[in-house]
């Protein structure tokens, strides 16, 4: 705010010898050019707070909303996350609304397999998606009776809890899965075999691409299906946002910004600042 001058109570107008008392101040040029002044200096500072904002989103961080189930059990719908957007260098997709003002990547680094990446859907380069990235360029991935392999070699999944349900699925598992030749381990959920993608064909993925899957394998429409079907498909390099680090707080599904009263009801507290592996 610049200092400007304010208007103060003006001394009695003396006219033909009489005193006329006035109960408001007279306004001048300068008083209007002053109120105009500070106006201005309103909005630069809105301006730069903006630019600055801007500045962080576009280089830093970004938050996210989970809107569905398709990466649980790590991630539930009502997480709101906060992706680092440094880790894979920047492309146009860093900016919103993806202005086409370069092509490719800046500063760019590989991501590494089992990261959980935030990326634009390849068949509208407009929708944001989440997923794991299993398969870099050069891998060869498959599904075979409901076994994740990658290049021949099966991932290692073990059992930690299982509960029956009594809806189409007869039961939900949580697994633990090592990646082959890799330390990742995560948590992944399943509903058992006989499922739409638990047998699937040999993707090889080509170079500037990369594979990915949904931590709830059952129910997620991923790289393993074709754009055509609804699926995510091959994801461009170009397309990669960042990298989902940490879930920041979390609330049930039926929380309302409008409704106060559903912002403390829906809370779900152990999830706040969980570290995303």
């Amino acid at each position: 705010m610049s200092d400007e001058t304010k208007p103060t109570s003006e001394a009695p107008a003396v006219e033909s010898g009489a005193v006329y008392a006035t109960d408001k101040p007279r306004k001048t040029g300068k008083d209007k050019g002053g109120a105009a002044n500070e106006t201005f200096e309103i909005l630069k500072t809105i301006v730069f707070a903006l630019l600055i904002a801007l500045v962080l989103r576009v280089l830093f961080f970004q938050p996210f909303t989970i809107p569905s189930a398709s990466m649980e059990p790590n991630l539930y719908e009502g997480d709101y996350i906060v992706v680092s957007k440094w880790d894979y260098g920047y492309s146009k997709h860093s900016i919103p609304f993806s202005p086409p003002i370069f092509e490719g990547r800046l500063f760019d680094k590989k991501p590494k397999r089992g990261d959980i990446v935030v990326f634009k859907l390849p068949s509208d380069n407009k929708t944001d998606y989440i997923k794991r990235l299993i398969g870099l360029p050069g891998d060869r991935i498959q599904m075979i009776n409901n076994v994740l392999y990658l290049n021949g070699a099966p991932a290692k999944d073990i059992e930690l809890s299982r509960a029956e349900l009594g809806n189409l699925f007869s039961s939900v598992i949580q697994l633990s899965e090592t990646l082959p030749n890799s330390d990742r381990t995560f948590r992944i959920q399943d509903f058992g075999p006989g499922n739409n993608a638990d047998d699937t064909q040999a993707f090889e993925v080509p170079e500037g691409f990369y594979f990915m899957i949904g931590d709830n394998r059952d129910n997620s429409l991923d790289s393993r299906f074709d754009p055509m079907q609804g699926g995510v498909g091959l994801v461009p390099e170009e397309n990669l946002i960042g990298k989902a680090r940490i879930i920041m707080f979390s609330w049930t599904p039926g929380a309302s910004l409008w409704n106060p009263v559903t912002w403390f009801a829906n809370l779900r507290l152990s999830r706040f600042f969980n570290v995303l592996n």
